[in-house]
């Protein structure tokens, strides 16, 4: 019988599916191949954790589930458009993406580029939309925020260190830094959206970050640990990628075995920030053991 969290997931992955394919834009002109990429990168699945994230934590505040629906759905956009220019023969250059072909390799290089820069853009046109809050200051400060989380002291920032780092470089606190930008932003950004929405307290917004600090970085060790001993078919992309390109990771940093202590160590401190909202943030509570139990 499938548990709580479990079914919340699921829910939340059906809405982001219904949302997702209304937002995104179909056509049978000349630009029908650049729609086709988008929809098929951003509909092809995955665990829509960042979008629960979203939801979840706007939850808190009895946010309406129309606007936190839209929010969520803009994130995923936004991640999806990093997934398919991280899978490009110039960055990663990946052949499989949830056990299909990437993008590129569907399509082709061009077309990649263009439709993620299409799904950044169309991630900010959702969020400045006014059905998405009927608050300005609110729809603002959620493109504020979601600008800084994905571009140069984010996102992006942390895939630059990610390619060009020295490998013999690489520190802990190097690598720490380089995973809070290039993974942890967008989860934080998840986090903090939900309390932008549900116009949340000062103390309530730090806690929620602190939550997605931790979470972030159990969520980054917890994939070099898969890469290392998870299953190509079941990750539904290569595996021992890193190890094989001889790339610093917190496994070869810290070992295997004390990154795993690490991780779960990260996600017990995520569930200590969230005790001001009691039971109301049980789901968020799951979700950390989610990240570091999950198997893909």
């Amino acid at each position: 019988m499938e548990d709580t969290f479990s079914a919340a997931l699921r829910q939340t992955a059906n809405l982001m599916e219904e949302e997702l394919g209304k937002l995104l834009p179909t056509g049978t002109g000349p630009e029908k191949s650049l729609h086709d990429a988008m929809r098929y990168a951003t509909l092809s699945g995955g665990k829509r954790l960042r979008a629960f994230l979203v939801i979840q934590c706007a939850d808190l505040f009895d946010v309406a589930r129309e606007y936190s629906v839209r929010v969520a759905a803009a994130l995923e956009l936004m991640h999806t458009y990093s997934l398919i220019h991280d899978d490009l023969p110039c960055m990663d250059d990946d052949d499989l993406r949830r056990g299909m072909p990437t993008v590129h390799k569907k399509f082709d290089e061009t077309i990649a580029v263009l439709a993620g820069d299409a799904l950044q853009a169309l991630s900010f046109q959702v969020l400045a939309d006014p059905k998405t809050h009927p608050s300005g200051s609110v729809r603002a400060a959620l493109v504020h925020k979601l600008a800084i989380a994905s571009g140069a002291h984010g996102m992006v920032g942390g895939q630059t260190m990610d390619i060009y780092a020295d490998a013999d470089e690489v520190s802990m606190p190097v690598i720490t830094r380089l995973q809070q930008l290039k993974t942890g932003a967008l989860i934080s950004f998840a986090c903090e959206a939900g309390a932008i929405l549900g116009h949340a307290a000062p103390g309530q917004i730090s806690a929620l970050k602190a939550y997605a600090h931790d979470l972030g970085l159990a969520f980054q060790i917890t994939d070099d640990i898969l890469d290392v001993e998870g299953e190509s078919k079941e990750m539904g992309k290569a595996t021992r990628k890193d190890v094989d390109a001889g790339k610093a990771t917190f496994v070869s940093l810290m070992g295997l075995e004390k990154a795993k202590i690490h991780a779960n160590m990260l996600a017990t401190q995520a569930v200590g920030h969230l005790s001001m909202f009691r039971n109301s943030a049980e789901l968020l509570r799951e979700a950390a053991q989610f990240t570091v139990q999950r198997k893909k």
